[in-house]
């Protein structure tokens, strides 16, 4: 797309800035890592396995949540690559993954917080 191409012309140089733009795919899978952190109770699990390593039942009662509810935000965590397990015997473990994409949302969350929600 050129500036001759668009509806208005406004005096901007833009060629260079589509060029580097990237594929409306890649913007799909960055709204995809954002949507996950669109309920407060994932951000809440995915920042405390930013900090550690925990089971099921343990990020349940810290959460005061159901099992199934904790289990059913860590399945859509996972997918989406923010965060990992592992098993031990019959107890699984999930942690924050150690990506460029989750360390950078952990920051944001925690950034965030520190802005939206100042103390008093």
């Amino acid at each position: 797309m050129t500036e001759q191409m668009l509806p208005h012309s406004h005096g901007q140089a833009i060629e260079g800035m589509l060029d580097r733009m990237p594929k409306a795919e890649e913007f799909q899978t960055v709204a995809g890592l954002f949507s996950q952190l669109g309920d407060s109770s994932r951000i809440r699990i995915f920042w405390l396995l930013c900090h550690c390593e925990e089971c099921v039942i343990n990020i349940a009662a810290l959460m005061q949540m159901s099992s199934p509810a904790v289990s059913h935000h860590l399945s859509k965590l996972k997918s989406c690559g923010l965060i990992i397990s592992r098993r031990e015997g019959k107890e699984v473990y999930y942690k924050a993954a150690e990506t460029k994409e989750a360390q950078l949302l952990h920051h944001m969350v925690e950034k965030m917080v520190e802005i939206a929600c100042p103390c008093p």
